[in-house]
């Protein structure tokens, strides 16, 4: 792999087969560092390495590697004694079994590395185990040496290479004892319902998409400081209220995600975060007795209106259908139209 540097030379034993190869990182920080610094007048603070025989500073080439013992004696081990460990992975990277790859408790992944191979003869073997690796859907579990002490690793294919992830030994692994909540919680099927459809509205995401934001934020910091202005201010994110309504939570958590995403909300989708119902108090009784009594009273009275009302229209209609006396004028009228004679035409 150009301008890519090895940490590591070897070899990955296959049975009989050996693959000459090149351990490189396969991941990089890009994490911001910080040097420490005398805050009264901005100077460097450095970490000097010094002898406690001699008193004096002494540099890297004068530094090796020594056991402490028990009573304080230093035993010093040096490279040459590392590298004759009475074990066959010094060099090597020896694959002890193929397994699934879910039986691997990602618990245990560690560093991840890249191996190359090491020069023209090691492209067949190489190519070997890689095809023979995606053929199988299965990982190699191997044990190697590296950095003072004896490793574990999984190698699986990524693309058209062979990557290993170190991993740590199973008793390196804490059991979660005493990290699961004690209290005896049941958990409801539409409960499991409304998280399951949250799961669901949220989706997949794709990892390219995601980025460190506090390290573009802490960028944006320095380079105002440097240019001389004045660090840009993040909006204070609101108080985390108190949930006491679980699925009302639930509810809204969806109808939220569904909002985001530009989709419309489902109709009973209308909940919000409310306390949970507590038992009526004597003066909640009191008050909707008292409003009972009073809706009573009203409907009464709008009975007795509606009745009284009923009986003067019966009234009025019954009056009106009788036929009322002629009078005076009206009778002599008639009785002059009876004297008056008609006239004969010839």
């Amino acid at each position: 792999m150009p301008h890519v540097r090895s940490i590591w030379n070897g070899a990955i034993s296959f049975g009989l087969v050996s693959i000459p190869i090149k351990l490189v990182n396969a991941t990089e920080s890009h994490a911001i560092s910080f040097r420490q610094i005398h805050t009264e007048d901005g100077g460097r603070i450095r970490y000097r390495k010094v002898c406690e025989l001699e008193d004096r500073e002494v540099s890297g080439a004068e530094i090796g590697k020594g056991y402490e013992g028990a009573d304080g004696t230093i035993i010093p081990v040096t490279d040459e004694d590392l590298a004759h460990l009475p074990i066959p992975t010094a060099r090597t990277i020896e694959i002890v079994a193929f397994v699934p790859a879910d039986r691997i408790d990602p618990l245990q992944m560690d560093a991840a590395y890249y191996l190359a191979a090491g020069g023209a003869q090691a492209a067949k073997p190489y190519t070997l185990l890689r095809e023979a690796l995606k053929r199988s859907n299965k990982v190699a579990i191997a044990k190697y040496a590296l950095r003072g002490r004896e490793r574990l690793g999984m190698l699986r294919v990524v693309g058209d290479a062979i990557a290993m992830h170190g991993l740590l030994w199973p008793d390196e692994v804490r059991a979660p004892e005493g990290v699961a909540p004690d209290a005896d919680v049941t958990v409801r099927d539409k409960e499991l319902d409304l998280a399951g459809a949250l799961m669901d509205t949220l989706g997949e995401v794709d990892l390219e998409d995601l980025h460190d934001e506090y390290r573009q934020a802490l960028e944006e910091v320095i380079a105002a400081k440097v240019s001389g202005e004045a660090p840009p201010e993040t909006s204070a994110a609101a108080p985390a209220g108190k949930v006491l309504d679980l699925m009302a939570a639930l509810e809204k958590s969806v109808r939220a995600a569904k909002e985001s995403r530009g989709e419309e909300p489902a109709p009973e989708e209308t909940a919000e975060i409310t306390p949970i119902d507590k038992k009526p108090t004597s003066r909640t009784k009191k008050t909707a007795a008292s409003q009972k009594k009073s809706t009573a009273q009203s409907a009464q009275s709008t009975q007795k209106k509606t009745a009284s009302r009923t009986t003067k229209t019966t009234a009025k209609s019954t009056t009106g259908s009788t036929a009322k006396p002629p009078s005076k004028a009206a009778s002599k009228q008639t009785a002059a139209k009876k004297a008056t004679p008609r006239k004969r035409t010839a």
